[in-house]
């Protein structure tokens, strides 16, 4: 492959709620990222339908390619490569991304590169930090999945730790909504994030999506109000576990409508979160100084969360560590991170064939 020719992907991304489309310029350079979300629709059910989301995405696929193509100024005949995440996910949702690659790959004889949903959001790093190559450290957390990782090389990780049951996002989820559940996306090792998320929206009347109205809320209350646990796993300390400050939250509400005790959600919220943040800080800075890492990123939904951006920017300029942080736009899913996975992939060589097929439980390392 030559150094000097400008290398574009198309980049498909549906492995949840989100239909999207994004052509991406030499792996670092954005020239469309466009995004149809289904929010809306599926607030109306309390979580994710993946029935729901699967038909949408076949309403909406084509229009935003069409869109993305048109707003970066190029034709599908100036594609070099497309891109397309194929797991994890919900399997419905996968499965239309993966058709439409594998078809315009095939109509168009261009490369298909399948690409692992969380390499991509590590990859959104280097949108906006031309600086920014590996080594470093990053920190996964996501509605599926809370994975503290050394970034090895572009595509290569060594997992440190990861929840044991809920991940960070799922305990917001969780703390929102109280008692929805629904199929969500990702690996942990039972329940996973974007549930608990949800449940503790709920519990405190906000409803779905639990992460963002939690963070909206908290900065309206007192994150020192309440003293939720923070636990640190000692025979594995980079391991996350979110079940017990989810339960915490649970059973505070509980003894407040037993006992007449007035229901502070503002406050509620806020040392939830605070507890959370907590624990995602002193894991990644922990990580960070025992393996001498001097650049530190975070990635996923979760990345997007006011306090935890604060609180690890603070943490990272006091013990002298470089922070590196996506937009919110490239923090929730979106196909710009998809493509510049799909970039990396496709300059090692990467090629996937017409059996790549939706695998909704990939872990992290597996192709």
């Amino acid at each position: 492959m030559s150094e000097t020719k400008d290398v574009l992907i198309l980049a498909i991304e549906s492995s949840c709620d989100e239909t999207a489309a994004a052509v991406v310029k030499n792996g670092r350079e954005v020239l469309s990222n466009v995004i149809s979300s289904q929010i809306a629709l599926h607030t109306l059910y309390g979580g994710v339908v993946p029935e729901i989301a699967s038909r949408k995405h076949i309403e909406k696929i084509n229009q935003v390619i069409e869109e993305a193509l048109k707003e970066a100024e190029v034709t599908l005949d100036d594609i070099d490569a497309i891109g397309v995440t194929y797991g994890p996910g919900l399997v419905g949702a996968l499965l239309v991304g993966v058709a439409e690659a594998k078809a315009i790959a095939y109509a168009k004889k261009k490369p298909l590169v399948g690409v692992h949903h969380i390499e991509g959001h590590v990859s959104a790093n280097y949108i906006e930090h031309p600086d920014l190559e590996p080594p470093f450290l990053c920190e996964i957390i996501s509605g599926g999945h809370t994975h503290l990782v050394i970034v090895k090389d572009y595509g290569s990780f060594e997992i440190l730790g990861r929840t044991r049951d809920d991940a960070a996002g799922e305990a917001f989820d969780k703390v929102a909504n109280d008692y929805g559940k629904y199929e969500i996306i990702g690996h942990t090792r039972d329940d996973a994030a974007g549930e608990a998320f949800d449940k503790v929206a709920r519990a405190i009347g906000l409803g779905y999506p639990g992460g963002p109205k939690i963070d909206k809320l908290a900065k309206e209350g007192n994150p020192h109000a309440i003293d939720f646990p923070r636990a640190h796993m000692e025979d594995a300390p980079y391991d996350f576990s979110f079940s017990g400050v989810k339960s915490a939250v649970l059973n505070h509400l509980n003894k407040c409508r037993m006992t007449g005790e007035p229901i502070v959600e503002a406050d509620i919220a806020a040392s939830f979160q605070q507890a959370v943040v907590d624990v995602l800080v002193d894991n990644a800075i922990r990580a960070a100084k025992d393996y001498h890492m001097d650049r530190l990123a975070i990635a996923g939904g979760v990345a997007s969360n006011g306090a935890l951006r604060a609180a690890m920017e603070a943490a990272c300029e006091k013990e002298g560590i470089r922070f590196y942080r996506p937009s919110p736009i490239f923090c929730t899913d979106n196909a710009a991170m998809i493509g510049v996975a799909a970039y990396y992939e496709y300059r090692k060589g990467t090629r996937h064939g017409w059996d790549l097929n939706a695998v909704p439980n990939l872990k992290l390392g597996e192709r």
